[in-house]
């Protein structure tokens, strides 16, 4: 099974500052996934010329099972906040799970999101800033494989030091509960070794993913449990589009 995982900064090239619907596809073919998390995935947003960026990932990768969790509804500056169970068709934001392989079951797993105003040291500032953080959310496919069901986890988890080890923990918990191994993978804004030491899964590829013209640190990650391991070292690729490289990885039982 070939899982992939991907931020698309809604389909935007840092290139040519341009949403281009065929490159996008393009992208998602390279990967050749079996199972595809994305992460700032848009839907009936103007920037990305009222696509909805799942079902073109869908069609490309020639996956019949698919979901969209919307975590913002509403467009850039007049953003309202999703409970993340909704699909709405006017215009979201959020993450997207993609399966060629029959799922049997989805579960939208809401993460613990910090409620007020955080100081944030971002690179090369010299003070905090103050910031609120979006809502955030993990999606989990129950999919079919040979040899049993194996539980996949998509989620972009924030920003803020701290909130981001416990929404991974918790999901980790809530994760295990679920059939078969399970696997996370998506955008966790934590670096290197911190994602597997935190959760007590294993790192299934080790590559530099951001930013993506000279990667220097690996916030997109592929963790398992056990039951599964990585049939081979896995990989970074720049696809031509978004801020982050894709990362992805054949694993077997």
């Amino acid at each position: 099974m070939r899982l992939a995982t991907f931020n698309i900064l809604h389909g935007r090239s840092l290139g040519d500052g341009r949403v281009d619907l065929d490159r996008f596809a393009d992208a998602v073919r390279r990967l050749d996934a079996d199972v595809l998390a994305l992460q700032e995935v848009d839907r009936a947003q103007t920037r990305s010329h009222g696509a909805d960026l799942t079902a073109v990932a869908a069609e490309a990768m020639g996956a019949p099972h698919h979901r969209f969790v919307a975590t913002l509804h509403g467009e850039p500056g007049l953003w309202v906040a999703g409970t993340g169970e909704e699909q709405p068709d006017t215009a979201a934001y959020g993450i997207a799970l993609l399966s060629r392989r029959p799922v049997e079951a989805w579960h939208v797993l809401t993460l613990p999101t910090l409620r007020r105003r955080a100081p944030v040291r971002f690179p090369g500032a010299r003070w905090p800033a103050f910031v609120r953080d979006e809502p955030r959310a993990a999606l989990a496919a129950v999919v079919e494989d040979d040899r049993g069901p194996v539980t996949v986890v998509g989620t972009h988890l924030t920003f803020i030091p701290g909130w981001n080890v416990r929404q991974l923990r918790h999901l980790v918990r809530v994760a295990r509960t679920l059939p078969g191994p399970t696997v996370v993978m998506g955008d966790l804004n934590l670096a290197g070794e911190q994602p597997a030491r935190l959760s007590g899964l294993r790192s299934l590829v080790v590559a530099d993913t951001f930013p993506v013209a000279e990667p220097v640190r690996q916030l997109d990650h592929v963790l398992a449990g056990p039951g599964l391991r990585a049939a081979g070292g896995g990989q970074a690729l720049d696809l031509g589009l978004s801020d982050h490289r894709a990362l992805v990885v054949d694993v077997t039982r």
